[in-house]
């Protein structure tokens, strides 16, 4: 009966191997950095037999570098642990630190309604390698994704990211560095989780299911038709009306400047309202790593609200992609999405 208890007390993780850094060591034979078998983690990271779980591997063929992600990644990471969710107390997923914010992003909106933990995490060096950073970032996403309170529920029912000590959430995370172990940030929402001796967790911040007794809805259609301008001084008109007014693009991301400005001149007011009379979606994102989108300050962004944008708030442009992917995926309305682009879904705005 004890044996039993323990059996149905233990964790159990699924580890999602899709490609990145984190999953390379040298072959001694050509000198040279390959793949290792994921099933062989053990092996690799002892250190994950001293956790009272089970962890068992997923290795996508053909691995995907990070620079090469698309939505079809997405799509069959959804439908994973949607054909898993049952088996699985939580998921981590290893990818590589490139597009890691675009695809944690998308998947928070994938994943609507999750019970359990889905963290991406990944590393600067390989994990074959003395000074990597992969195997801490392995080990204390593993022990994250398994983490319950008293009445047996996730921890930390988010899809996040974590990196360096830091637990993110994923919609909030953006790749701020090449070259340093702090690869990402979170700058306009505090960290989920923290670890240093202990893994301290800020609780108040966590989302939480609206029933842990409800499976999650899994949504596997996206609409990809979205296009990101990014102003610059100098822009020409004939860049921005390539961008805005094409009749490929859906929706444009205007990437603008501090609180959401952009040019005053005449024709770039003009284009921006003939491509919302065109029925596109436009929204407003800041340039700015930390800090809002707020339309209702200077000239310059009551004149596109007025105009038809609408406010992406504190979005990522990572975020603001794969929402407007989701939601598009989702209704046909554009006026539809517009009205749901300006809603808190999954924690990726505060207003």
């Amino acid at each position: 009966m004890i044996a039993d208890t323990l059996k149905k007390d233990k964790s159990s993780i699924l580890l999602i191997y899709t490609g990145g850094t984190i999953g390379m060591k040298e072959d001694p034979a050509v000198q040279a950095l390959r793949p290792f078998d994921f099933s062989q983690i053990l092996a690799e990271v002892p250190e994950l037999a001293k956790f009272a779980c089970r962890i068992d591997s997923y290795t996508f063929d053909p691995l995907i570098d990070s620079s090469d992600v698309e939505p079809a990644l997405w799509i069959s990471l959804a439908k994973l642990i949607e054909s898993r969710y049952e088996e699985y107390d939580g998921f981590v997923i290893l990818h590589g630190t490139d597009t890691m914010g675009y695809s944690a992003s998308v998947l928070s909106f994938m994943l609507e309604g999750l019970t359990k933990p889905v963290i991406f995490t990944g590393s600067q060096l390989p994990i074959g390698v003395p000074r990597t950073d992969g195997k801490e970032n392995l080990i204390s996403a593993v022990e994250i994704a398994a983490a319950k309170d008293g009445e047996g529920h996730a921890l930390v029912p988010e899809v996040c990211i974590y990196f360096d000590n830091v637990l993110m959430r994923g919609n909030r995370s953006t790749k701020i560095n090449s070259d340093n172990f702090r690869a990402f940030r979170s700058e306009n929402l505090p960290p989920l989780a923290e670890a240093g001796i202990n893994i301290r967790y800020n609780t108040g911040l966590i989302r939480k299911p609206d029933s842990w007794d409800l499976k999650p809805t899994f949504h596997k259609r996206l609409d990809t038709r979205v296009s990101i301008l990014k102003m610059h001084p100098g822009i020409t008109p004939d860049v921005v009306r390539h961008i805005l007014c094409s009749p490929e693009t859906r929706a444009v991301i205007i990437e603008t400047y501090g609180a959401g400005n952009a040019p005053s001149k005449e024709w770039f007011l003009s284009i921006v309202k003939e491509a919302a009379a065109m029925g596109k979606i436009l929204m407003n994102v800041t340039q700015c790593i930390a800090g809002s989108v707020n339309m209702d300050i200077y000239a310059t962004g009551k004149s596109l609200k007025e105009a038809g944008v609408t406010n992406g708030y504190d979005s990522t442009t990572e975020s603001a992609l794969g929402k407007l992917f989701y939601l598009m995926g989702l209704f046909s309305d554009n006026v539809l999405v517009k009205s749901m682009l300006e809603l808190d879904l999954r924690g990726e705005i505060s207003k």
